[in-house]
């Protein structure tokens, strides 16, 4: 063996025994554990710089909106807590609103299907995580908004009779 194959066999064997020992350390678990989102984002990413660079079709608009919604969603419950899921899991319904937007932008004759499919899934996911924000206080509104109607209708009535007579 040369002295440059012995030195380039020498390095490989370094980095071998470095990337060993950085696993038993558990340094790529905690990275697995806290980069995984990423995992699902940056194909979301790709996806736009794809259609963006005038590489892809318009299609690829749907999946990459889900994949970016769903990514941001994943890594921002990794950071702050799964127990945020419980209120924002209607995101998940978002992403497939976010893609279907995306779509009916960017594809041309526009598809109006697919406008009204995102905006009706858009609504019921931002209504939704406001329920789901509100949890027992959607109690409180809804009997506020009860009174308030029932009020409208009893006032509502007594000024209309009086102006018949």
């Amino acid at each position: 063996m040369t002295f440059k194959k012995d030195v380039k066999l020498g390095l490989l064997i370094i980095i071998a025994g470095i990337v060993i020992l950085l696993g038993k350390l558990g340094v790529f678990g905690f990275l697995g554990r806290s980069l995984w989102p990423l995992a699902i984002l940056i194909p979301g990413l790709l996806l736009h710089a794809l259609y963006f660079s005038r590489r892809g079709q318009s299609i690829l608009l749907i999946p990459g909106g889900i994949l970016t919604v769903w990514g941001l969603l994943f890594g921002i419950c990794n950071i702050w807590g799964w127990g945020l899921m419980s209120h924002l899991w209607p995101a998940l319904i978002l992403g497939i609103a976010v893609g279907l937007y995306e779509y009916y932008i960017y594809e041309s004759p526009r598809s109006s299907m697919a406008l009204w499919v995102s905006i009706i899934l858009g609504l019921l996911s931002i209504v939704l995580i406001l329920l789901s924000l509100m949890q027992t206080g959607v109690l409180y509104l809804v009997s506020i908004l009860l009174i308030a109607v029932g009020l409208w209708l009893i006032l509502r009535r007594k000024s209309s009779t009086k102006s018949k007579w």
